[in-house]
């Protein structure tokens, strides 16, 4: 799809992506063997340049070139052409704003490893994880994760990032996370209801009492919500896909999803669950 894609040209937003479509210019490729092109910018010379420019980035594996210029919405698009080099990222936290509030549990999936970081065991790990992988999805991520991350590691992230957040926004879907699985008949199962400040009550409770269970089901919920991210992530894209003339030659398959490692307990969520209603 990224081949065919054209809104992330200086100048083509998209009524002009569609006209580019709707005259037959499918590909970069068709782009630069035409004589003249249905867009006043860029000009045609402009726009090969840019394209020739794209040929190379893409070449280059460089996602983050790509993200940069498209369009928060858009950027579903980089889906197929990264999918051997992506993370789906979740992070939790003890609060909403760095430096009051650090990171407890960071979880990755990749579309066949999860793997997991415990503030005190093996979080600064995640730093030199991370950069293996050209492309992130998140959901909020960044508004919240991706700032959170930077801060409290000193790096910056250098891939492209599909936040779900403005993909599912631009197919009329709002809303948390959990929403969003709720429209698409996701379940959770024993998580169903666990939602961020009951994660930040399971760290305090691990961290004052050293039940391992406590970490445990922090780290289900967190797993969990990087096993949704994938088939998420293609759904939106299939849905997004349907709307172009590309809707029956580029669809992704749905998933495969491993089973999640960790277990909720159900003991320590009755015992949170009650620490939660006495903020009440």
């Amino acid at each position: 799809m990224l081949e065919s894609s054209f809104c992330h040209l200086d100048g083509v937003g998209g009524a002009s992506e569609q006209r580019l479509w709707d005259a037959g210019v499918f590909t970069w490729q068709d782009a630069l063997n035409a004589s003249s092109l249905p867009v006043k910018r860029p000009s045609h010379e402009g726009m090969c340049r840019l394209l020739d420019e794209s040929r190379k980035r893409l070449d280059s594996r460089d996602a983050a070139w790509f993200g940069t210029r498209m369009p928060a919405n858009q950027q579903w698009r980089l889906l197929p052409d990264f999918m051997d080099s992506v993370a789906c990222v979740d992070i939790e936290t003890t609060g909403l704003s760095w430096p009051q509030a650090h990171i407890t549990t960071i979880a990755l999936y990749d579309g066949t490893n999860v793997k997991t970081y415990v503030h005190g065991d093996n979080l600064e790990a995640f730093a030199d994880d991370i950069r293996q992988y050209q492309l992130l999805i998140t959901f909020n991520g960044k508004c919240f994760d991706v700032p959170f991350i930077e801060r409290s590691f000193g790096i910056s992230l250098q891939c492209g990032h599909i936040d779900l957040r403005y993909v599912f926004k631009a197919l009329g879907i709002s809303g948390g996370l959990k929403n969003v699985e709720k429209v698409l008949g996701i379940d959770r199962g024993d998580l169903s209801g666990v939602d961020g400040f009951l994660a930040v009550l399971l760290w305090r409770h691990y961290r004052r009492t050293g039940d391992a269970r406590a970490l445990e089901t922090l780290l289900a919920y967190n797993v969990e919500d990087v096993l949704n991210l994938m088939p998420l992530a293609i759904w939106a894209y299939n849905e997004h896909l349907a709307a172009t003339p590309f809707a029956t030659l580029k669809r992704l398959p749905e998933p495969n999803v491993p089973e999640n490692p960790f277990a909720a307990s159900r003991e320590i969520l009755y015992t949170v669950t009650g620490q939660m209603q006495s903020f009440g």
